[in-house]
């Protein structure tokens, strides 16, 4: 007799099983980290931890923008692979700017056109990766940052698909579509810092080494908030 779709018999294939299992813990986890999310950020503390020292505009708390700074949204997005969390990120081209062949979540400049920093980030996610908006699940928020280079005040939205999205990236955007997991950030070998050169000081930089890329300043500082909110809502699973 041929079942019904509505009752099929419970699979016996153990990889079945296996897969079933891990995205009950993906969506498990999102649940979790949603709840997280509404409860007080981190905020400046966990950004400090991977701010490069010194850090003009962060440093003082004090300090305010001489010309009023553009706003922002990048996407924080969380998807499953093989059941363990993944987050993308891109490799920016060289080009004549201050963000130039550095790493970075998808996202950018809100637009009269966006109702929140949620939709713009939502929209350059789709223009930068071809992420569509409607199959994100939108988490929360992260802490606001501001970035004195570009005079930008940044939100970045957290977010999640159910399955690994169909990535197409714009090769004027995007030079490269890093898939990172989440456990390769938590990894304190893939944690460092080192003294560096930038444009206009000198200045202990940390930063991750993930994907053979170095990922440092405004991202970091973002990932850095990111990552005690996420090692809070995985000791709610043990608790």
């Amino acid at each position: 007799m041929t079942s019904h779709p509505d009752q099929r018999q419970p699979s016996t294939n153990p990889q079945d099983h296996t897969s079933a299992d891990r995205d009950a813990q993906f969506l498990s986890f999102m649940r979790r980290l949603e709840e997280e999310l509404t409860r007080p950020l981190p905020g400046r503390a966990a950004q400090k931890r991977m701010a490069p020292r010194p850090r003009p505009g962060f440093d003082d708390e004090t300090f305010r923008p001489k010309t009023d700074p553009r706003r922002g949204g990048v996407l924080v997005l969380f998807y499953p692979n093989n059941g363990e969390p993944y987050l993308p990120l891109i490799l920016r081209p060289r080009y004549n700017g201050v963000h130039s062949g550095q790493v970075g979540f998808p996202g950018g400049g809100w637009e009269e056109i966006d109702a929140d920093l949620t939709a713009t980030a939502l929209r350059e996610a789709y223009e930068e990766i071809g992420v569509q908006p409607d199959t994100v699940h939108v988490l929360g928020h992260l802490s606001e940052l501001y970035i004195l280079p570009s005079n930008y005040i940044v939100l970045p939205t957290v977010g999640w698909t159910e399955q690994r999205p169909q990535f197409r990236t714009d090769p004027y955007e995007v030079a490269k579509l890093l898939e990172v997991p989440l456990a390769a950030l938590q990894n304190p070998s893939n944690q460092h810092e080192e003294q560096w050169q930038l444009r206009d000081r000198s200045a202990v930089v940390p930063y991750f080494s993930v994907e053979n890329q170095i990922i440092w300043g405004a991202t970091a500082m973002m990932l850095s908030e990111l990552l005690e909110i996420v090692e809070r809502a995985q000791a709610t699973s043990l608790s």
